[in-house]
């Protein structure tokens, strides 16, 4: 009997929503398990970095690899990744974007430690002591991984063959990359494996949407009752729809709140935020600068909202030191 293509799940910077996301394929991981010979989840199994160390290159089939690459311990993981896998699928919108960890891409490192082991009300540490990199007790030399400056995608760190967006991605569309990859009937290398056509297209609302947008106001979920129905930009509510790619089903539309991106921009996309500020703020009603800045307060935090999940593909990228 052949052996089984043997597969890695890793976990870098991320909330572990990806992971779970793996586990919601319900009776389909069966199907996984079955075909596949996994090496690697530490999440579920008790694998050593020696094992994979030791594993001769391109010996792994396909590594999934989830999260943003914050730390030194993070890159080294996904280098060696890269030497021992054929594939390598950035695996969510951490992975693919820099998700929600890259919003510290908004603050240097320095302002970020001191209010953690510093300034936060909830903290008590009077001596200002933080962890070290490396220090010496008894004798041993103990070490953590250093923190970067900045908070990377996967495809900025190593290359990456295939992309599956998503914060997390669904059971759907991951098990239908699992059945290509195993299948051989992948696309193109550097391939997103969703529909490349904006989420509108595929929201039940979109028959709603007015042709022209007349927008007064920007409002938020908690401060409106929303119409289940209506399209949710012309509720005037900040919808990513129009500048994030279509795969998930529309299931935050569905389940009355606002989409926030989290597949990323179609291939005609340069940067996500850009596109939807561009295409949907020249729908403002008002034309005097004042009144103008009347509606943007509606969105306290723009980098938030335009770049939830991508801020780390933004054409800024980061504050600087």
């Amino acid at each position: 009997m052949p052996d089984k293509p043997k597969v890695a799940f890793y976990w870098c910077a991320s909330c572990g929503g990806c992971e779970e996301a793996v586990v919601d394929l319900a009776e389909d991981i069966l199907k996984v398990v079955e075909a596949v010979d996994i090496v690697l989840w530490p999440v579920a199994m008790d694998f050593k970095k020696a094992d994979i160390a030791a594993r001769p290159d391109k010996s792994v089939a396909v590594a999934f690899i989830n999260g943003a690459i914050r730390t030194s311990e993070q890159e080294e993981w996904v280098h060696m990744l890269r030497r021992k896998a054929q594939v390598v699928v950035s695996f969510g919108a951490c992975a693919n974007s820099g998700g929600i960890p890259a919003l510290a891409n908004q603050f240097k490192k320095e302002d970020i430690l001191k209010f953690v082991y510093e300034d936060c009300p909830g903290i008590d540490n009077p001596q200002k002591i933080r962890p070290q990199t490396s220090t010496v007790d008894e004798g041993r030399t103990l070490t953590l991984p250093v923190l970067h400056n900045m908070v990377r995608s996967l495809d900025q760190v190593i290359e990456v063959d295939y992309y599956l967006p998503g914060c997390p991605p669904t059971p759907k569309i991951i098990m239908s990359a699992v059945q290509a990859i195993l299948a051989g009937k992948l696309p193109a290398r550097g391939t997103v494996l969703s529909p490349d056509i904006a989420l509108c297209e595929e929201c039940k609302r979109k028959d709603s949407k007015p042709a022209d947008l007349a927008l007064a106001e920007f409002k938020r979920p908690h401060q409106v009752q929303i119409d289940p129905e209506k399209c949710l930009l012309a509720q005037g509510l900040v919808c990513m729809g129009p500048a994030t790619r279509s795969g998930c089903e529309a299931l935050c539309p569905s389940g009355n709140m606002p989409c926030t991106g989290c597949f990323g921009p179609t291939s005609r996309v340069k940067d996500q935020g850009a596109k939807f500020v561009s295409s949907v703020f020249s729908n403002i009603v008002p034309k005097e600068e004042k009144d103008i800045d009347a509606v943007l307060d509606g969105i306290p935090d723009p980098i938030g909202t335009f770049y939830r999940y991508g801020l780390s593909k933004c054409i800024l990228r980061r504050k600087l030191n």
